[in-house]
């Protein structure tokens, strides 16, 4: 079996392999996120607490946490856990994946050092000095952090830069990272400028719409005067209408009692009608 060994403070990794039964058999029946002393893989060892973080079997199938088995199964996963990438959303496949029970039908197994032991390492704990990290931190805080910098200090300075080399007698170049959130005059510039041009279009916006607001006032008040213009116009021509129609009605009354008064009366010719004795004429239907 081999074993991934990793030290995360100097981003150092190596590989062993171990044939021994009897050294490996610590790591058994051992589940992912474990910690084990690493005292049985030799005296180099004596001291120092690894941390299963995962490992592959023979045929190259990943360790999956939650997976209480120490053997290969087949599960149906969605893209959230991993394994494969789905198509579209919802998608689900099943997939092999390996127990996250450590057992000896692993080819890989993935340790990193939580604990070191008083004896370093090669390649792993030991000193730093003679393989320079091509890779530092790129953000400010970061590199005030990892070089104790105040504010002040100029952290352009303390960035990892890379030499390469020129090649047929060109000059070497150096390459350094880009600083991020680096907090600079011509930053602050910008910013100024965004919150300028922010208040800008914040108080012409406001000052359309109050022009806006007064448009719309004002038809709102014409439309208002209109209507109420309509309804004056309306009631007078109303109270013409009821004035003229009594003084039509009083002209007919007069015409009435006029007719009535020269027609002949019906008493008279009654009586006339019973001193002759004559039977009244009738009138035609």
């Amino acid at each position: 079996m081999k074993l991934n060994i990793a030290y995360p403070p100097y981003k150092a990794q190596k590989l062993l392999e171990i044939d021994d039964e009897r050294k490996l058999r610590v790591f058994y029946d051992k589940r992912i996120s474990d910690e084990v002393p690493g005292d049985s893989l030799g005296e180099e060892f004596k001291g120092y607490t690894f941390r299963i973080s995962g490992g592959h079997d023979k045929q190259g199938f990943a360790m999956k946490q939650g997976v209480a088995v120490n053997h290969r199964v087949r599960l149906l996963l969605d893209g959230a856990s991993g394994q494969y990438n789905p198509h579209r959303h919802g998608e689900r496949r099943r997939k092999s994946v390996r127990g996250c029970i450590v057992g000896n039908d692993l080819s890989v197994l993935s340790l990193v050092i939580i604990k070191r032991g008083p004896a370093d390492l090669a390649g792993l704990t030991d000193a730093d000095s003679d393989k320079p990290s091509t890779r530092g931190p790129k953000r400010a805080s970061n590199i005030r952090k990892v070089y104790a910098l105040s504010k002040e200090d100029d952290v352009r300075q303390f960035v990892v830069r890379k030499v390469i080399k020129g090649k047929d007698g060109k000059k070497d170049t150096v390459k350094s990272p880009r600083i991020q959130r680096l907090v600079t005059p011509a930053m602050l510039q910008h910013k100024r400028r965004r919150v300028a041009l922010k208040k800008r279009r914040t108080a012409s916006s406001q000052s359309a719409k109050a022009e806006y607001n007064k448009i719309v006032t004002q038809l709102r008040k014409e439309r208002r005067q209109a209507a109420l213009s309509k309804k004056k116009s309306s009631k007078k021509e109303e109270s013409v209408k009821v004035v003229a129609k009594p003084a039509v009605a009083v002209a007919a009354k007069k015409d009435t009692a006029k007719s009535s008064a020269a027609a002949p009366k019906p008493a008279a010719v009654k009586k006339d009608a019973k001193a002759t004795g004559a039977a009244p004429a009738k009138g035609k239907k």
